[in-house]
């Protein structure tokens, strides 16, 4: 099924389209959301409550906007950094034991295989160092806009900037390859 059959099917609520777009996408959305997420258990469930938010808004869905898998990735991102800003996650954070300490290390490891397996990563490391550190942030650490110009000690315009022109050079790489 293409993505312009399962559209139409998942605005009119097909539960079969459901599952064929969780299918399609869950991989790819669960390897962004780990890359937040550390603890898998949790990355789990925000990727259940990411496509919870995508079939409840998918008539928010406008292909003139842009890319169907552009916008779930951008729910599916958005849930993951809201989880990570909940006070509750926080709190839960701050109590964690040794022994999951030991798992996220091991957790990161396989996250950064996933990401090589979608191939993202090999497209940013042709940008320019300062483009990798900034979509770093931005992307896979799931800093704000705000958060990388604190970091990286730049007007909040630069980064915004910059932002901007990094993501058409990576467009570029894509639409080339």
């Amino acid at each position: 099924m293409t993505q312009e059959q399962l559209i139409p099917l998942l605005q009119n609520k097909d539960e079969r389209a459901f599952t064929t777009m969780y299918d399609m996408y869950s991989k790819s959305l669960f390897a962004v959301i780990s890359n937040l997420i550390k603890d898998s258990e949790e990355a789990e469930d925000v990727l259940q409550e990411a496509f919870v938010k995508i079939w409840k808004n998918i008539d928010s869905y406008n292909d003139s906007k842009g890319r169907f898998y552009t916008w779930i990735l951008n729910i599916a991102r958005n849930t993951a950094i809201d989880k990570l800003r909940s006070k509750g996650y926080n709190n839960s954070q701050k109590n964690l034991s040794v022994e999951n300490f030991v798992s996220m290390v091991g957790d990161n490891s396989r996250m950064n295989h996933r990401i090589d397996t979608i191939g993202i990563k090999d497209f940013v490391k042709k940008l320019k160092p300062k483009c990798i550190q900034l979509l770093d942030l931005l992307f896979f650490k799931g800093y704000t806009q705000q958060e990388a110009s604190e970091e990286l000690n730049l007007p909040l315009g630069t980064v915004k900037t910059q932002n901007r022109n990094c993501i058409n050079d990576l467009r570029t790489y894509l639409n080339v390859s």
